[in-house]
């Protein structure tokens, strides 16, 4: 069946025990490749901090290294943690990627700090309250509009005579998709990890879309976690590790991704299983045929233009496997 939706991907750049971290770096180029060939939209990165098993800290750094390793996928931020940067340096990072690449950058912008509270620290983030002024100093900076008194009109963004590439909004509430929808910018829901259904903060967010140029008409994606194999058998027993690791991070201990057979041996606590059990219910995992079928039930539910896929593997080789067998499941077009 093809997909009345495109599909992408995101990549967290994990850190697998009983491997480097340069072969972590090394699997981002790996993955956007094999992305590329099997026909993905686009892929994002998402920046997180102070996180053994998670090597996404400096998404622009990804996405530099990726996009200089492709041809056509389109390769973006998903997201940048805006709060824990100065807008301007923003401006700055993805103008010139863009202008490195042209038509081929995406910038997604996320208000978590992608961190706990001691990384958060650390970066100086700022508070929640001040995400709404951040972004509008960053659009100011890209369209030159601040007012002639205002400080930040004398600076100029270099490099000039490039736009910021085209922008999202990252979020899992109705407060966060009528901010895009008025802003004019795509909107992406959180569905991997957030219980709340998205319907109806799609349908916010086209209720109150303006368009512009950079999005004429609304532009809505739904981010899912998905692990895919030959078998559901097979699938479920890979998806430990995630379940795992899930449950140890939200129980306030970290470590690099183990691998399926440390998974099944991990004793939990009562707390820690009902992390998973709570969670589990979120998670896409099974055969070609299961995980397509699920997807495609959950973006139809909500009228998803997009559909963004994170996997979550110990083995780099069989979460490579994972992408391709959901992108033939749905008939993606190969580029090559």
């Amino acid at each position: 069946m093809a997909a009345p939706f495109a599909l992408s991907l995101q990549d967290l750049a994990p850190i697998a025990e009983g491997t480097t971290t340069a072969q972590a770096m090394a699997e981002t180029i790996l993955l956007a490749q094999e992305a590329d060939r099997l026909g993905y939209t686009r892929l994002w990165y998402a920046e997180h901090h102070g996180m053994p098993s998670i090597a996404s800290s400096v998404p622009e750094i990804l996405i530099g290294s990726a996009a200089a390793h492709t041809k056509d996928i389109r390769i973006g931020s998903g997201g940048v943690m805006l709060l824990n940067h100065a807008p301007l340096r923003i401006a700055e990072a993805y103008r010139t990627l863009e202008g490195l690449h042209p038509g081929r950058i995406d910038l997604g912008i996320g208000r978590a700090p992608g961190g706990d509270g001691y990384a958060m620290r650390a970066l100086r983030s700022g508070g929640g309250e001040e995400f709404s002024a951040y972004l509008a100093e960053l659009m100011a900076f890209d369209e030159d509009g601040f007012p002639p008194d205002h400080p930040f009109s004398r600076v100029p963004v270099s490099p000039g005579g490039i736009r910021l590439p085209p922008m999202w909004l990252l979020g899992s509430s109705g407060a966060s998709a009528q901010a895009a929808g008025q802003l004019g910018i795509g909107y992406a829901f959180a569905a991997h990890f957030s219980h709340t259904p998205p319907a109806p903060a799609f349908d916010a967010y086209r209720y109150g879309f303006k368009a512009t140029e950079a999005f004429p008409k609304p532009k809505t994606m739904l981010c899912v976690s998905a692990i895919c194999a030959p078998t559901d058998e097979e699938a479920h027993y890979l998806s430990r590790s995630q379940a795992v690791s899930w449950a140890l991070f939200t129980s306030g201990e970290q470590r690099e991704l183990m691998s399926p057979e440390q998974a099944h041996a991990r004793v939990l606590t009562p707390q820690q299983q009902g992390i998973i059990d709570h969670q589990s219910s979120l998670w896409i995992v099974g055969s070609p045929e299961t995980v397509r079928d699920a997807i495609a039930e959950k973006a139809e539910s909500c009228a998803a233009d997009e559909v963004m896929i994170t996997t979550t593997v110990h083995s780099y080789e069989l979460r490579r496997r994972s992408y391709a067998l959901i992108a033939g499941a749905f008939g993606v077009e190969a580029r090559g």
